[in-house]
């Protein structure tokens, strides 16, 4: 099958949400500072908003020539724990996307990769209403926008997110990678930083277009073979790299939209069984236990709600894990008349086996 790989890019991440928190400075020039400690004289910009980045600010940038360049922007210390909380949020809403647990890799507290070759069938078409299915889904519970870039690879969807920024959706089909590609600046590319391109100046390459025509060996004897490999392949819109998760999680869930916004139980209830099987299988692969079980329903408001049962001891086991979800969804059907637009499992507090338990084991957990 086709490979289609999403790329999501939180706008101006830090200093979105500061907007979001305080409506009062949106229009304004927002400066998100990681201050020294010399106060507010040192230290440098994390992040800005856009109405910032017309002035000329820009990330990394000493704080004080910002603030010479803006007087009147609004500037803000980070918050790098409160915006973690609601990185997390975004990235859970992002992962129920994925193919798989393992086809979701976060890249930044802001940015991720998403593998839906299944779900989109290797549609482009398809995929492109998942993109903005997820933009608008992160809109609804967290009042952010992101841009969504869609292509045949990593190194495409990383590019084409960055294309039409803040708020948008670029998608590049595999026959539409060389055009999407030749006119750009080689600093452009994915994965070229000034260095490089200094380098590729000298030999008279600026653009991709000019790299992808190159000959392969002099690249190889200027960069190295791994290296100049790579340019080229890059230039080409070759990228074979897998989604996959960075680090392993000490979660494993996963999420999937009911065929309409229902809370017809016999169609609640199919589908749960279709997640904890899922989240089962995950478990068995990696040979861990859990001692916690969530349940997480999105209804078709958008808002989100969990429950969750706590163990006290670790639990291996199928027929338990389904017995519990169940209960959980029992209890969200029996509380509200709203329907469900989402729903999804979870364990966490995973441990490495020690030998199988049953759920007779635990009947008074």
């Amino acid at each position: 099958m086709q490979r289609v790989i999403i790329h999501v890019d939180m706008d101006y991440f830090y200093a979105a949400i500061e907007e979001r928190e305080d409506p009062d400075i949106r229009g304004k020039a927002v400066v998100v500072c990681m201050y020294s400690n010399r106060g507010e004289e040192g230290g440098a910009v994390s992040t800005c908003n856009y109405v910032a980045r017309g002035a000329g600010i820009r990330a990394a940038m000493p704080c004080r020539q910002a603030r010479s360049l803006k007087p009147d922007a609004v500037f803000l210390p980070v918050r790098k724990g409160f915006y973690e909380e609601v990185s997390k949020r975004v990235m859970t809403i992002l992962r129920s996307y994925a193919d798989s647990e393992e086809a979701f890799e976060r890249v930044s507290i802001d940015e991720a990769f998403l593998d839906i070759t299944r779900s989109s069938e290797s549609d482009f078409n398809l995929a492109r209403d998942i993109g903005m299915r997820i933009k608008e889904e992160v809109k609804a519970q967290e009042n952010l926008t992101c841009s969504v870039g869609i292509g045949p690879n990593k190194l495409i969807s990383k590019m084409a997110s960055s294309f039409r920024k803040p708020d948008g959706i670029t998608v590049v089909r595999p026959e539409e990678v060389q055009d999407f590609l030749r006119p750009m600046p080689v600093s452009k590319l994915w994965g070229i930083g000034r260095v490089t391109e200094e380098k590729l100046a000298e030999m008279g390459i600026r653009t991709v277009a000019d790299l992808e025509g190159h000959d392969i060996q002099e690249l190889v004897n200027v960069f190295g073979k791994n290296r100049g490999t790579w340019l080229r392949k890059a230039a080409s819109g070759i990228d074979e790299t897998p989604v996959r998760e960075r680090d392993a999680s000490d979660q494993i869930g996963r999420m999937a939209s009911l065929k309409h916004d229902t809370r017809n139980w016999q169609m609640v209830f199919s589908l749960l069984e279709e997640l904890t099987d899922d989240v089962m299988n995950r478990a068995d692969a990696r040979k861990v236990s859990f001692r916690s079980v969530t349940v997480t329903v999105i209804f078709s408001n958008f808002k989100t709600s969990t429950k969750s049962r706590t163990l006290s001891h670790p639990l291996a086991d199928r027929r338990a894990l389904q017995e519990i979800s169940r209960e959980l969804m029992r209890q969200f059907l029996a509380e509200t008349s709203m329907d469900f637009r989402r729903i999804g499992v979870m364990v966490g507090s995973l441990n490495e086996r020690m030998g199988q338990k049953s759920l007779f084991d635990f009947a008074g957990a």
